[in-house]
C-alpha cells in the first residue's frame, strides 16, 4: 500500500529517537502497535462485510434464477404423453366393435402402413410342369401350407404326365 523502503524506516526510526527520548519510546512503539492493530481489525472486518454482501447478492441472483426455472417448469408438470394413449386403449376396452371399428380397417392405416394381403392380392406363379391344369402355386415370398389332397392330387398329374408323354 505504502511505498516505505528499508532506509526511509531508518531514517524515521533516528527522528523518532531524538524527537521522542530514549526513555518514552517503548510507551510511544507499543501504542502506534495497539493502533495498528486496530486498523487492521477495521480493515478486515470491512472485507469480510463486504464479501459477506458479494456472496449474498449472488446467492440472491441465484436464487431469481432458481425462481425462474422453477416457474417454467411447473408448465411441464401438466406434461403427460401417455393420456391419449391411455384414453384411447381405455375407449376401445370399452367399446371393441363400436365407433372406433372402422379406425382399425386397413384403409384407416397410416400411410407406409402394411395391411393384411387377402388371397386375391396374393402373387401368384404357373404351376411347374407336370401339375394339374390352372393349378396357381404362391411365390416363394409368401409359402403357404399345402394339404395333404394337394399332394396326392399333384403326385397324380405327375403319374399321368409320364404316362401320357410315354405313350
Amino acid at each position: 500500500m505504502f511505498d516505505i523502503g528499508w532506509s526511509e524506516l531508518v531514517v524515521i526510526a533516528v527522528v523518532a529517537l531524538i524527537a521522542i527520548g530514549p526513555k518514552e519510546l517503548p510507551a510511544v512503539l507499543r501504542t502506534v502497535g495497539q493502533y495498528m492493530g486496530k486498523i487492521r481489525r477495521m480493515a478486515a472486518e470491512f472485507q469480510g462485510q463486504f464479501q459477506e454482501a458479494m456472496r449474498e447478492a449472488e446467492m440472491a441472483d441465484l436464487k431469481k434464477q432458481v425462481d425462474e426455472m422453477a416457474d417454467a417448469a411447473k408448465g411441464l408438470t401438466d406434461f403427460d404423453p401417455m393420456a391419449d394413449v391411455r384414453k384411447e386403449v381405455e375407449s376401445f376396452a370399452a367399446d371393441p366393435l363400436g365407433e372406433h371399428a372402422s379406425a382399425a380397417s386397413p384403409e384407416a392405416a397410416a400411410p407406409g402402413t402394411p395391411g393384411p394381403v387377402s388371397q386375391e392380392a396374393a402373387i401368384t406363379q404357373p404351376a411347374p410342369e407336370g401339375a394339374a391344369p390352372g393349378d396357381m402355386m404362391v411365390a416363394a415370398e409368401a409359402p403357404q401350407p399345402q394339404s395333404e389332397a394337394k399332394d396326392e392330387a399333384k403326385d397324380e398329374a405327375k403319374n399321368l404326365a409320364k404316362s401320357g408323354s410315354g405313350a
